[in-house]
Order: C-alpha cells, then sequence, then structure tokens
C-alpha cells in the first residue's frame, strides 16, 4: 500500500511519500524513508519491492557523488532523471528493478523541476504526480488544486488534502508520512504527517 507523491511550486520541489514497511499482511516498520536525499539539491522518492527500492536508489545515490569527485561539478536533475532512466532501461532486459520513482531538484539556471520513471523506463517530466495505490485519490485532487505559482505553504496543504484522502478512503491505510522539499537553500526534510488514531495506548484493554 505504498504511496509516494510530488508537487512543483512557484520555485520549489515537495516529494512525500508514506515511511511503512510492509510484506504480505505484515507491518514490519513505520519510520521507512522513502524519499532520498541524492545529493545537496536532488530528492528521489521512491515506491516498489523492498530491496529493488534500496539497492536502486543507493546506486543512483553512490553513482551521483562519484561523478561529483571524478568531474567536480554535480549533474543537473535533468541529467541525474537521463541517467536514472537509462540504468532502468538497461537493467529492463537483464534483471529489472521493479522501482518507481519521482526524481525532484534545483538548479540555478532553470529552477525546480520533477521527474516521473517508472519500473519499464517510461519516462515524463511533470509539475505533479503520484505512485502507488494512494495515486487513485491524489491525481484527481491535483487536477483540481494544483497550480505552477504555489507557494510552499500551499504546497503542503495540497500534500496534506491527499494524505488525508488517502488515510480517509484506502482500505489498508499508511499511518505515517514523511514530507521533504527542495529549494535554492537544498534538499532537506520538510515534515512529518503522523496518524496517532491507531496507536497502542488508544487499543481497547482486555480484562478478564
Amino acid at each position: 500500500m505504498e504511496c509516494v507523491l510530488g508537487v512543483v511550486g512557484r520555485d520549489f520541489a515537495v516529494v512525500a511519500a508514506d515511511t511503512s514497511a510492509v510484506q504480505s499482511i505484515l507491518v514490519h516498520k513505520t519510520d521507512e524513508d522513502k524519499v532520498m536525499v541524492l545529493d545537496s539539491h536532488k530528492l528521489m522518492g521512491a515506491s516498489g519491492e523492498p530491496g529493488d527500492r534500496v539497492q536502486f536508489t543507493e546506486f543512483i545515490q553512490k553513482n551521483l557523488h562519484l561523478y561529483q569527485f571524478r568531474n567536480n561539478i554535480p549533474l543537473s536533475t535533468a541529467a541525474t532523471a537521463n541517467f536514472t532512466r537509462g540504468e532502468l532501461a538497461t537493467a529492463l532486459r537483464k534483471n529489472p528493478y521493479s522501482v518507481n520513482i519521482l526524481l525532484a531538484g534545483f538548479d540555478s539556471d532553470v529552477g525546480a523541476s520533477m521527474y516521473y520513471i517508472d519500473y519499464i523506463a517510461t519516462f515524463h517530466k511533470i509539475e505533479k504526480g503520484a505512485f502507488g495505490y494512494g495515486s487513485y485519490f491524489c491525481l484527481s485532487l491535483m487536477d483540481k488544486l494544483y497550480r505552477p505559482d504555489m507557494s510552499v505553504e500551499e504546497a503542503v496543504d495540497l500534500v496534506d488534502k491527499c494524505i488525508k484522502e488517502i488515510r480517509l478512503r484506502l482500505v489498508v491505510a499508511p499511518q505515517n508520512f514523511i514530507i521533504k522539499i527542495v529549494d535554492k537553500d537544498g534538499a532537506r526534510e520538510y515534515a512529518r504527517r503522523a496518524d496517532t488514531s491507531n496507536s497502542p495506548s488508544d487499543a481497547a484493554t482486555v480484562t478478564a
């Protein structure tokens, strides 16, 4: 029941994801960070099989670091997206990764941007997007409420509306979400959204 979503605002991009690590009917943990900080000005939100997701996102992160170390200049967001798409396309014909990606970044010359890359290497530059079961509810909200000139507060409010709808509509909804932002000041965690309604303290006590 993974959910990854993102929007591009006036001069920033926001990426949010659930923090549940799930296998079959079991929830193993609720603090898994699925939005990786690739470098100082790039974020990668990923959904998919846990092993593929962790391995592939770390592979991309380390290759970006290696490129910057060798050339003394970081890859742009567009170049990073093309590199990521190329690696998924190559793996598709050998040992494919089951991973879907929203890649967001900020470049001083072009501003904020976001790219949609799925597990079969479909590649699009987008202004808003979502992956996972949550996308069934988020995309319609984004179509109605999104504006390209949104402020940070407005964009986060839209993300909060999406999270609220996921919790309301999805039959087995994730409890917690993490929200990260990238702008001229860099990539960083912005907020966490925890659902306390199902916390252990709220559970009924069974007495003999």
